[in-house]
């Protein structure tokens, strides 16, 4: 499976950015997939994920993030969206996804970065204040 990682930029405080994420193979459906970040001298965050068609929950948020990202997926584009708004500057960071295939049963893997299979090369996200 291969990742490609776009749409981040530099946006002021408030704002808002939307990222994508265009994936390879057939089976994209059944793919789960996440974003997460690192930000300079800090480990990797987990920021959301998106189940597969009929997962249960659909979607679930790192804490920093929770009400203001919405993750999203358009299977018939193989693509996944992170809808970022009320940005801060602590947002700043490079956004990575990431397919967990066949989908890890155990919610505890779902926001480690080893409870992935594939990753993105990152698309950079800068919140000026």
């Amino acid at each position: 499976v291969q990742l490609q990682a776009s749409g981040g930029g530099l946006v002021q405080a408030g704002g808002s950015l939307t990222l994508s994420c265009a994936a390879s193979g057939r089976t994209f459906s059944s793919y789960a997939m996440g974003w997460f970040r690192r930000a300079p001298g800090k480990d990797r965050e987990f920021v959301a994920r998106i189940g597969g068609s009929g997962s249960s929950p659909p979607a679930t948020y790192g804490d920093s993030v929770k009400g203001r990202f919405t993750i999203s997926r358009d299977n018939a584009k193989n693509t996944v969206y992170l809808q970022m708004s009320s940005l801060k500057p602590e947002d700043t960071a490079v956004y990575y996804c990431a397919v967990d295939v066949p989908p890890r049963t155990v919610m505890s893997a779902w926001r480690t970065w080893a409870g992935y299979d594939y990753w993105g090369q990152g698309t950079q996200v800068t919140v000026s204040s």
